[in-house]
């Protein structure tokens, strides 16, 4: 994987920006940027998606390091476990999906009788946001915070 040094200089300079930031998912022209001279590298572009999309500044980090010494590349892309992050961003928009679900679910009228204050939601377990890999929701599952289901399916482990 090489690359020339102007874009690796250009992205140590949108890395040392992203960094100043209070919050550096907020730095949206910065990461623009980082992804356009990313694609126009040998990563693998769902990769970059992912790392770009999640603003994970870890990651961009290690992708950095591994254009400077492709040798330093331990694991395959995609592989090893999701950050803590991510795992909790994901955890977020999971139960997110799953309220707005049951809302919806609750707030039908066809499904209840019309002159009743309604009923309460049966669902319990939904498709996760696909915005996350695979891999998130299982090291969810193992970390014993989401339950699969099957088909596709995860539920929330009451605590």
């Amino acid at each position: 994987m090489t690359t020339d040094p102007t874009t690796l200089a250009k992205l140590d300079d949108l890395m040392a920006a992203i960094r100043t930031r209070e919050d550096p998912r907020r730095a949206g022209a910065e990461w623009k940027q980082v992804f356009k001279l990313l694609q126009k590298t040998d990563l693998s572009s769902s990769r970059v998606t992912h790392v770009v999309g999640m603003r994970d500044v870890a990651q961009l980090a290690e992708l950095i390091g591994e254009l400077r010494d492709p040798s330093a590349a331990t694991t395959p892309p995609g592989a090893g476990a999701p950050s803590e992050e991510t795992c909790r961003q994901a955890l977020r928009a999971f139960r997110k999906r799953l309220a707005f679900t049951r809302l919806d679910d609750e707030s039908r009228i066809s499904s209840h009788e019309p002159l009743s204050k309604g009923g309460g939601s049966q669902i319990a377990a939904i498709t996760p946001p696909k915005e996350w890999p695979a891999s998130v929701w299982q090291e969810l599952v193992r970390q014993g915070k989401l339950r699969h289901v099957g088909h596709g399916c995860y539920e929330l482990v009451e605590e």
